[in-house]
């Protein structure tokens, strides 16, 4: 589960807003659909956030937040380079990947992330860009595969292209895998 704010009204009203947005898609999710999974009323929905974009956007700030501390954790843990690389691409994704991707409305949300929340993604990508890079900067790169920054963001790019073109949550963890077999290889040659 996604930590999305220390505000525990904040929390109840984005745990709701996620549920809404699965379940009906960001255009017929309706600002009375949150308040009523949080169990507040419209107004007070309205204290904390001044629309659902906002809230929207508070979500995928979230889960990049989220998405950093699991993948950073599942780097440093101990274990086989493709092990590693496995843990932490499978954290990139996270649980909310498979939501969505287990959604009927899940590439509605795709689309309205980037719509909706650029910024926010953008900022994401890059923070989740640095943590692959400083990892891999404590490490000894093969001759001729590049600089850790770079790297990272293949890395990224390769997760990103993985996430669009798969059809589906099983897909997407096959394909995953496969990646963290590829780069563990590359890394160790």
């Amino acid at each position: 589960m996604l930590r999305f704010a220390s505000d525990p009204k904040a929390q109840t009203i984005l745990q709701s807003a996620w549920q809404a947005f699965s379940a009906y898609g960001f255009r017929k999710t309706s600002m009375d659909d949150i308040a009523r999974g949080a169990g507040m009323s419209r107004p007070a929905v309205y204290l904390h956030f001044r629309n659902k974009e906002a809230i929207f956007t508070a979500l995928v700030e979230a889960y990049y937040a989220q998405a950093v501390e699991d993948v950073h954790a599942a780097l440093e843990r101990e274990g086989a380079l493709v092990d590693r690389f496995g843990r932490a691409f499978a954290e990139h994704g996270g649980a909310t990947m498979e939501t969505m991707m287990s959604s009927a409305h899940g590439m509605e949300l795709f689309e309205a992330s980037l719509s909706v929340a650029p910024e926010a993604i953008q900022e994401g990508e890059a923070a989740l860009a640095g943590v692959y890079a400083q990892w891999l900067e404590m490490r000894v790169l093969p001759e001729g595969i590049g600089e850790a920054e770079e790297i990272a963001g293949v890395i990224c790019a390769a997760l990103k292209g993985i996430k669009h073109t798969s059809e589906d949550y099983e897909t997407y963890r096959t394909k995953v895998a496969q990646l963290a077999v590829l780069l563990a290889r590359a890394l160790q040659a």
